[in-house]
């Protein structure tokens, strides 16, 4: 069985600043992975990473998602391509659709999302793999596209997906599929079933991995605090939707989506939690609790 990875979100309301600090301590905690937000309009996704990259050593840093819509296909892989050959094997970069609202607020909201996500990842897996892509799509339009400094073959491209034509997209077109902080285990095990759909239309068995976030309080009046942050966010607090208490504790909670077909568990925090001491308990104690899984 393959280890199980374990991110920390640097949250998009904590500002710009605050982020060298905090790539800083994760990286001498020794997470695995640093996940950082692309929110309307709090940080640039691509800045941040770089941020965050050059700012640690050996840390994996990755972006869940950018809005697609906001960006050029081709800056987008030129973007990814620049980080992937500075840091080689740290990077993992994500697109989605984008909040329909959000995409309306600036102008970028485009008719079918799905039809326009499916033009993006193959454009954008085409051009990361160092090809010359030309394309006349509903969306994405390229003439003889190529990039000058394509990354290394086999980088990492992550999806955002929640219903089942969009999981089915992943599955085919990306190498990851990354779920929000609202999917119970349940949900991802349902959710998964339409991913291997999706990759039963490949034409090669690249594995495909599953990222969930999930709502994570330590300490006291943690369940409380658990249950404050749902709220905040107008989700059920009788879903199995957080994980609380303890270090033990909250493996024991983040195995119920382990179990569910997850291989990345992304640790979520609340705005206003230390940065440092979150990171410390979700390296040092849960990582090597859920990594163990493989030895048991």
């Amino acid at each position: 069985m393959t280890d199980i990875k374990v991110g920390c979100v640097f949250r998009p309301e904590n500002p710009p600043e605050k982020l060298p600090a905090a790539a800083l301590a994760a990286d001498d905690a020794g997470l695995d992975e640093l996940w950082i937000f692309e929110d309307c309009f709090f940080n640039g996704g691509i800045s941040a990473a770089a941020i965050a990259l050059a700012n640690s050593s050996r840390l994996t840093v990755a972006v869940g998602v950018l809005p697609a819509p906001m960006r050029n296909v081709a800056l987008t892989a030129m973007e990814i391509a620049t980080l992937c050959r500075v840091y080689p094997g740290r990077v993992r970069i994500g697109v989605g659709h984008g909040v329909q609202d959000w995409m309306k607020q600036i102008g970028a909201k485009v008719d079918s999302p799905m039809t326009f996500l499916r033009e993006y990842l193959m454009a954008l897996r085409s051009l990361l793999d160092g090809d010359e892509v030309t394309v006349d799509g509903t969306y994405v339009k390229l003439d003889g596209v190529k990039l000058a400094w394509p990354p290394e073959p086999g980088v990492d491209l992550l999806c955002a997906a929640t219903g089942p034509k969009t999981l089915q997209l992943s599955g085919e077109l990306a190498t990851a599929t990354v779920f929000a902080s609202w999917t119970t285990p349940q949900m991802l095990r349902e959710s998964v079933v339409s991913i291997r759909e999706g990759q039963a239309r490949r034409p090669d068995d690249v594995p495909h991995s599953a990222i969930t976030y999930l709502q994570t309080t330590f300490g006291d009046n943690a369940k409380a605090r658990a249950v404050e942050e749902l709220e905040k966010w107008g989700f059920d607090t009788t879903a199995d939707l957080a994980a609380y208490g303890t270090a033990q504790e909250v493996t024991e909670a983040a195995e119920r989506w382990v179990d569910a077909g997850a291989d990345t568990i992304v640790l979520q925090p609340a705005p206003d939690v230390d940065f440092t001491e979150f990171v410390t308990l979700a390296a040092r104690e849960v990582q090597p609790l859920l990594n163990g899984r493989a030895n048991r």
